[in-house]
């Protein structure tokens, strides 16, 4: 009788195995894929790590002219007081998601479209998350009055124009945003290349005043502008004790973590778990610019 072995054969690629790569390939997408696209048109260079719940800020500079400048000869100028303030913008959490797949979605779609599939697009939606937060950070921080203009090309050159002195570097990079709306009509009639990161579209050196990036976080009509290197990313790492605590994937930048397809077998469901902490913001919010077409005007020339 032939002896037959019933135990495993050396080297067979197992399920946890599998399960594995899926989780690699999503962190290797994310964090070697999407978010340096988008580091790349955002023009960010610091990326800097941070602990859950440390405060972050923003600076602004604070003061008024006292007088208007008229002073009689011999008299003494009164001084006008300014002030560079850092202005406490909330703290760095770590974000949390969970998805889960039923028995009976599984045995009606399968494992690939109920379970990996919808993993995709749980991380779209993470990234949209990151988005929004953003251009709502953006949109919260300038009181000043905005460029108006006539055109689009107009509005982007004030903006630009005002970044320049701001930074007093005349080779400083500038990147805008605005909503696909304000554009349109611009597209419609010029050659134009435009890119995609992170979800969003991009024009690099657009008219030659930098780059755009559109978005319908931002208002039709109005432009938000600021140097690229005034952009900075705050994470909380997803390669330490919480990723061993949670048996959470990482790649070695930490962005994103994922366990992906554990069992709940209370629920009868195949369960994923995601948590990251990225915070985009800018430095000084004195830097950020916004220009608006003027009401009844188009965007186009």
């Amino acid at each position: 009788m032939p002896n037959i072995t019933t135990s495993a054969e050396t080297n067979l690629i197992t399920v946890n195995q599998m399960k594995k790569v899926r989780e690699v390939d999503f962190v290797e997408q994310f964090s070697g894929n999407i978010l340096p696209k988008l580091q790349e048109a955002l023009g960010v260079t610091r990326q800097i790590p941070m602990i859950e719940g440390t405060t972050m800020y923003v600076y602004k500079t604070e003061g008024a002219l006292v007088n208007d400048g008229k002073v009689p000869e011999g008299e003494i100028i009164p001084l006008s007081q300014y002030e560079r303030k850092k202005k406490p913008i909330g703290e760095i959490t770590l974000k949390k998601w969970r998805k889960a797949s039923s028995a009976e979605s599984i045995k009606k779609s399968g494992y690939e479209e109920a379970v990996t599939m919808t993993d995709q697009k749980l991380l779209q939606d993470v990234q949209k998350g990151i988005r929004t937060d953003f251009f709502t950070f953006l949109g919260g921080l300038t009181d000043s009055d905005p460029v108006e203009e006539d055109t689009l090309q107009k509005v982007l050159a004030g903006t630009w124009g005002q970044l320049q002195v701001l930074f007093e570097d005349d080779a400083v990079s500038t990147v805008h945003f605005i909503n696909p709306l304000t554009i349109s009509e611009y597209l419609g009639t010029a050659q134009i290349t435009m890119q995609t990161a992170f979800g969003m579209q991009y024009i690099e050196d657009f008219l030659g005043l930098g780059t755009v990036i559109m978005n319908s976080n931002i208002a039709e009509g109005k432009v938000i502008s600021t140097a690229k290197d005034n952009i900075i990313m705050y994470y909380l790492a997803m390669s330490g004790d919480v990723a061993r605590a949670f048996e959470l994937t990482a790649d070695t930048t930490g962005y994103i973590g994922i366990k992906s397809g554990y069992q709940n077998e209370e629920r009868a469901q195949i369960e994923s778990l995601i948590m990251s902490g990225i915070q985009l913001l800018v430095e000084y919010a004195d830097g950020v610019v916004v220009g608006e077409i003027k009401k009844g005007s188009t965007g186009g020339e």
